[in-house]
């Protein structure tokens, strides 16, 4: 896993090695966690994974903008983001 990006089949190789489960086996319990996680998002709840971090839906409310190419004013719409926000531990593992 040298790449520069994580994929899901990345993910249901190394359980597949690490458990034995079969590539099909692995792909489904891939998809079914982020299933969950997409889900779980999408009802605007906030998703805890212990020592990994904490995903939150943050709501924006509209405001006053510019155009960037032209400068001219513009309203930028509500809309709702996804933050994550990693653990102590993780943050520690990382900043070593």
């Amino acid at each position: 896993m040298n790449q520069a990006n994580l994929t899901r089949k990345d993910l249901a190789k190394a359980i597949n090695e690490k458990m034995g489960f079969s590539q099909r086996s692995a792909a489904d319990l891939v998809d079914a966690v982020f299933s969950r996680l997409k889900a779980t998002l999408m009802a605007e709840q906030s998703v805890k994974l212990v020592h990994f971090g904490t995903f939150n839906v943050l709501r924006k409310s509209s405001r006053q903008g510019r155009n960037p190419r032209t400068g001219d004013p513009m309203e930028i719409t509500r809309r709702s983001m996804i933050s994550f926000r990693p653990s102590k531990i993780l943050r520690g593992r990382i900043n070593r």
